[in-house]
């Protein structure tokens, strides 16, 4: 019989890199429940077509009236309005970050009393249409891409907390990608515990899956975070197999992610940080050995050409259970998976 484990949370580690960033910041920089936002009417953009929607939002094609840019209009839902401050306080500490949407404009609708966020315009194809068409360069290419959009945010002190592929708008022919939907992003601090209701359910990391019936709804988490979730976006991509860890629900995403990773791991990892795990999931892995698979598994006729041993071993470094065991965004761009990528100059990245 498996003891669950009694561990007080405070066992925690904080992230390896870029803890105190946030810290050093000034409170402005950082304090959204205490900031103020200078909407400006709607008057200089109009409205072409919808392109999307969301929990909290609609989102449309549009463009300036004077100027005849092309921009892309976030028309938000009612909802608390600490959670709009948050969301602005981000964009605008983005402002300037490579691989990142950026941020042009905050109006509001005066009439309907709706405010709406202003991006730049990116000529994005949908990822079911435009990743069964990648060769293996596309896919390392853009997985770099990724990269330097998230180790952009997290050297600002701030974790997405919602990547997945409907978060990566890419042009294609222009061979440029951008990190989209800051609205679940939050600022690190080390101490700090956060809501665990993050992050779409096939990219959850085990930190906010584990304990949901033992434990607080605010929790410690940090950019570990991310790295799982790329982790899971490109064991997706390269198996051809989306989502990788498909769970009918949060307890049962926990589950198949076990019956991948295996229990062993999940067990050391419980016990260092004092998570309990839910009866019923470890009455299951009693009965059951629960071994690791090998990555290798997963490859088929139809995704052999995208799998190479680089590939899962980038893959392996980042699908791990603790998070301070998985690559940080700047560990992960030195992987040799990367190697092949033309005239990349790491030098420049401050490698």
């Amino acid at each position: 019989m498996i003891e669950n484990p009694i561990l007080d949370l405070q066992d925690y580690l904080p992230s390896r890199v870029y803890q105190n960033i946030n810290i050093k910041k000034p409170k402005a920089y950082w304090d959204y429940n205490n900031s103020e936002i200078s909407w400006k009417n709607t008057n200089n953009y109009e409205v072409s077509e919808k392109i999307g929607r969301g929990r909290y939002s609609e989102v449309f094609k549009g463009k300036h009236v004077q100027k005849g840019n092309q921009c892309v209009i976030k028309m938000l839902k009612p909802v608390k309005e600490k959670k709009i401050f948050r969301e602005v306080k981000i964009l605008q500490a983005l402002i300037g970050a490579k691989n990142v949407i950026q941020l042009l404009d905050l109006v509001k609708d005066e009439k309907n009393n709706i405010p709406c966020l202003v991006f730049e315009y990116v000529d994005n194809t949908h990822f079911r249409d435009l990743y069964p068409t990648f060769s293996h360069s596309d896919c390392v290419y853009y997985v770099d891409q990724i990269l330097i959009g998230l180790d952009s945010c997290h050297s600002r002190g701030i974790v997405h907390r919602d990547i997945k592929p409907h978060n990566i708008v890419i042009d294609h022919k222009k061979r440029e990608l951008k990190i989209i939907d800051w609205g679940l992003a939050e600022f690190y601090f080390p101490e700090k515990k956060y809501n665990i209701r993050v992050s779409s359910r096939y990219f959850k990391a085990p930190e906010i899956l584990i304990d949901l019936r033992y434990s607080s709804i605010n929790r410690h988490h940090g950019y570990g975070l991310d790295m799982w979730s790329l982790g899971c976006l490109v064991a997706g991509l390269l198996f051809k197999k989306d989502p990788f860890f498909y769970g009918s629900d949060n307890y049962n995403q926990m589950g198949q992610i076990v019956k991948i990773l295996g229990k062993k791991d999940l067990f050391d990892y419980c016990k260092k940080f004092g998570l309990t795990i839910d009866p019923n999931h470890l009455e299951e892995m009693e009965k059951r050995s629960y071994d690791k698979k090998e990555l290798t598994n997963f490859i088929n006729y139809d995704n052999y050409h995208l799998t190479s041993k680089n590939g899962i071993d980038f893959i392996e470094k980042l699908l791990k259970y603790d998070h301070n065991e998985r690559m940080t965004a700047k560990e992960a761009m030195t992987h040799k998976w990367f190697d092949s990528i033309p005239n990349r100059n790491l030098s420049e990245r401050g490698l």
